[in-house]
């Protein structure tokens, strides 16, 4: 079967490509071919070994649907009108076009929201027609298609089933910290936390997820040493060489996860704190005390591994869901 994948691919945001990394490789697994819409096709084509096309081309567009049985859309937060109302626009613009062409829809394992009232409207009246079958990857965002009268099945991030090298040695004196670089009052903290961490022994590693955006954030907390990637694997195996990841950025404390390091999120977005919630795991705000969040990195404190289990089993399971609806 021939799947069309919509999502952030090609802007060299880890997280977004970490998502594209683990659906191209589950679907190929499975005996299905994707095309994934990019911003860098051929970047995208040479990274994950399958088709792409270009997301903003009108051509390429209808071209992929055409030549598809099934649209995802997502993973990621793809379905919010928090950043720009143009993003939820051409998310629902696609899948109306799949609708339109008679393709299967399936909102792939995406958080939904934040939405504002219109937002909301516009999302529930197109997610309640034509073949839709919705997956969502937190409680939290189930709760908001909920009240929004739309049918939406739990399951988990893919980014959950990626696994570092094997070679891969954690060094339990390491913390690894993932800024954002737009979300200046979690900067702060974080600079604050870096220095009570060496105070303490810890050696930090400032992880950029974003270069273009998080590069000066990360080099600005003072860390002894700064890793900038937009790879996802080179990520993933920096996270499991460490001990404790405090992530800001929601894919660093999701590649812990995968890695099985302990983890807290900086709740800059719903989707942080609800992905740590369903995982057992600690969240702060974005003005959190550099104190609190040493102690917990001193503990140890571990997310639910049974959740995480479970989470990943959710994640593995969603590809026959989405694949037989």
């Amino acid at each position: 079967m021939n799947i069309t994948v919509s999502g952030y691919y090609g802007f060299h945001n880890t997280g977004d490509e970490a998502i594209a990394l683990a659906i191209s490789r589950e679907l190929a697994a499975r005996g299905h071919s994707a095309l994934l819409l990019s911003r860098e096709p051929e970047h995208t084509r040479l990274a994950y070994g399958c088709a792409s096309a270009a997301r903003m081309n009108p051509l390429a567009l209808v071209q992929s649907l055409l030549g598809a049985q099934m649209l995802w859309s997502g993973g990621g937060g793809l379905l919010q009108d928090k950043t720009s109302a143009r993003n939820l626009t051409y998310y629902l613009a696609l899948i109306r076009g799949a609708h339109l062409l008679g393709r299967r829809v399936v909102v792939f394992n995406q958080s939904i929201g934040p939405l504002s009232l219109e937002g909301g409207v516009r999302v529930a009246r197109v997610l309640n027609r034509g073949r839709t079958n919705v997956i969502v990857r937190d409680r939290a965002s189930l709760e908001t298609l909920e009240h929004l009268g739309v049918q939406a099945r739990l399951g988990g991030d893919p980014a959950l089933l990626l696994s570092p090298s094997a070679d891969t040695v954690a060094d339990r004196n390491t913390v690894v910290l993932a800024p954002r670089g737009d979300v200046q009052d979690a900067n702060a903290g974080l600079k604050d936390l870096t220095r009570s961490l060496q105070e303490k022994g810890r050696r930090v590693v400032a992880l950029s997820f974003h270069p273009s955006v998080d590069d000066e954030a990360a080099r600005s907390l003072g860390a002894d040493e700064v890793i900038s990637t937009a790879d996802p694997l080179l990520a993933l195996n920096t996270i499991a060489a460490a001990g404790y990841v405090v992530g800001v950025r929601l894919h660093a404390v999701i590649l812990a996860a995968a890695a099985g390091v302990s983890f807290a999120g900086v709740s800059y977005d719903p989707k942080v704190a609800g992905f740590c919630a369903d995982a057992g795991a600690p969240s702060v705000p974005t003005t959190f005390e550099a104190a609190q969040v040493c102690g917990l990195v001193m503990k140890n404190t571990a997310p639910d591994w049974a959740q995480v289990q479970a989470m990943k089993e959710r994640a593995k399971e969603s590809f026959d869901w989405a694949l037989e609806g």
